[in-house]
């Protein structure tokens, strides 16, 4: 059994997919030249030689020297091809026909068996893996399915019907129509190949417990030894410092390269001796990407956020801790007309994938998201991730930083740290042994005071808005009881109380004057400055005063570390 463990970088778009996608469709495709070679073997040849018994025919003559016009003249069927021997045409005559349309085709999906499973923890994965595996598969006719929440599963069962050799699943819903017991997944031990992306997020403690009970179930009783097994992610040898809490209890145990892929091997199940292809980087990162950071309080990340989208426009993926914040952020940006699409597991599949596909269409477009859209994804030209909530795990940072700079392209990841991230922050720096530390990321403070003003205003109305919207949904609920209980609603029970006409005109009247102030503030311009900066690199840092006192700016408004100018220092200085 061969174990396949890869730890490439995912910001390198070096085609991991590929890794385990070409292995397992040329065992599929040995698989049914066996199956093919095996068949003709036990199909009992139309026509025999005429020396072998029971093919003689009746005036003992060789059919092969029978004279075609002497047959001809004795009354034979004119329709009767010449060619084909009197022995076969005996035979055509007693046959019995089956006039059932499919059974052929029954038949041949019913010995065809599940071959090739690939496991993905999020379903956009497992979407997008798929699309790989039938790009490569176009020409050899290997059917796939997808298995995944969020879909009909009816759907679902009608596509396993068709008996596709590979089938790309999130644990959850595979593990359902095991429990079903669909006839194409009862039987997995004729499974060649099974692939476990993203092992080391699949695999920690508290997540995907229908995976471990199906790798329970297919190291035992469905248990092949002929199977192969694909572990792959990008953060495989990545180890994290555990929690002090954690450290400080006797039963501890230190966790390094070795033990942490020891560990892996023990959950997924794999036997003998497993080899290992580890393509990690020393620096964890690839040189196009540029890694920079802003410090500040809570409350100001969404200042530097709209700072960065109004300057610096393109592709840009916003990542945040929780769906709570994706949604704040949706309704802030939305009010300041930067048309953000949310992404998250709360959200309907088919508004998830649609979200996907548009910021992959749109050159200047943001993408709010949980980390369900930090692994594996390959989303082209992404030239922006910010953390606006600094990751947890180095793991994780290192998967979000990886949907930009890939393929040889350049990227920039940037962390908005505020005081309850530093911790977070520091043990992402210590786990990646960064050699220097992150250079600040450059802001025209001059430009800071508009950009609050049109956050703050937009503050309020995104509060009014949530306000009257939670008010109205309660209440009307309320009400709606009220009415079938037929009994009288005190106005405690309602949100703000019973208002009449005139305070809804004054509150109506008050966020319509809001909105036009903020529409006024969105239609000048912030940056009236022709000298814009570019972001700062790890080439190298600039000497700030030269820079400068040169530009004529005085040292304290410049508040970065590094910056790289769009033109040539050198025409700048002269």
């Amino acid at each position: 059994m061969l174990v396949f463990l890869s730890c490439c970088l995912v910001f390198l778009g070096s085609g991991k997919t590929l890794a385990f996608a070409i292995p397992m469709i040329h065992s599929v495709l040995q698989w049914q030249e066996s199956k093919s070679r095996s068949d003709n073997a036990t199909e009992e040849p139309l026509c025999d030689d005429e020396d072998k018994p029971g093919w003689e025919s009746d005036n003992e003559t060789n059919p092969k020297h029978l004279n075609p016009k002497q047959d001809e003249d004795s009354g034979g069927d004119d329709d009767v091809d010449e060619s084909c021997p009197i022995g076969c045409m005996k035979v055509l005559e007693n046959v019995e026909f089956d006039f059932g349309a499919n059974k052929h085709a029954a038949d041949l999906n019913k010995n065809r068996p599940l071959l090739g499973l690939v496991l993905t923890p999020t379903r956009e994965l497992a979407v997008q893996v798929k699309h790989h595996i039938d790009a490569v598969a176009k020409f050899t006719g290997i059917k796939t399915a997808i298995l995944v929440g969020g879909m009909a599963a009816q759907k679902q069962e009608r596509v396993l019907n068709q008996k596709p050799e590979i089938v790309i699943a999130t644990p959850g819903r595979l593990w359902e129509l095991i429990k079903e017991k669909h006839s194409h997944l009862s039987n997995l031990r004729q499974l060649r190949c099974l692939v476990i992306d993203e092992a080391d997020r699949m695999v920690e403690r508290g997540h995907f417990l229908e995976l471990s009970q199906l790798l329970e179930m297919l190291n035992d009783s469905q248990y092949n030894p002929r199977r192969q097994t694909f572990v792959f992610s990008a953060t495989l040898t990545l180890v994290h410092q555990a929690p002090t809490r954690v450290l400080q209890k006797k039963y501890a145990k230190k966790i390094d390269q070795k033990t942490k892929l020891e560990m892996l091997m023990e959950k997924v199940g794999i036997r003998g001796k497993p080899k290992v292809i580890d393509l990690t980087r020393k620096e964890t990162t690839v040189e196009t990407l540029t890694e920079t950071r802003i410090h500040c309080d809570m409350d100001d990340k969404d200042y530097y956020l709209y700072y960065f989208l109004l300057q610096y426009p393109g592709r840009t993926m916003v990542f945040a801790n929780s769906i709570d914040c994706i949604k704040r952020l949706s309704a802030l940006l939305t009010i300041l007309d930067c048309n953000p699409l949310p992404l998250h597991a709360n959200m309907h599949q088919k508004q998830r994938l649609k979200n996907l596909e548009r910021f992959a269409e749109r050159e200047n477009c943001v993408l709010l998201t949980t980390d369900v859209a930090a692994r594996g994804l390959d989303i082209p030209n992404v030239q922006h991730v910010i953390h606006y909530q600094v990751p947890r795990t180095s793991e994780i940072y290192v998967h979000r930083s990886g949907r930009t700079a890939r393929a040889a392209n350049e990227g920039l990841s940037l962390l908005l740290i505020g005081p309850d991230d530093m911790i977070n922050f520091r043990k992402i720096y210590k786990t990646l042994e960064k050699n220097e530390e992150l250079p600040f990321f450059p802001v025209e403070t001059k430009c800071m005071f508009a950009i609050k003003e049109r956050v703050n205003l937009a503050r309020q109305i995104e509060k009014v808005e949530y306000y009257n919207s939670r008010a109205k949904q309660h209440n009307s609920w309320f009400q709606q009881a009220a009415e079938a209980l037929e009994i009288d609603l005190d106005d405690d029970v309602l949100i703000g109380g019973r208002s009449n006409e005139q305070e809804e005109s004054q509150k109506q009247k008050m966020l319509k004057g809001m909105k036009k102030q903020l529409k006024h503030l969105l239609s000048q311009s912030v940056f009236k400055v022709l000298l814009k900066t570019k972001y700062p690199t790890q080439s190298g840092k600039l000497d700030l005063a030269c820079v400068c006192l040169r530009t004529g700016l005085h040292l304290k408004h410049c508040i970065c570390t590094a910056v790289v100018f769009k033109f040539p220092l050198g025409e700048f200085c002269a």
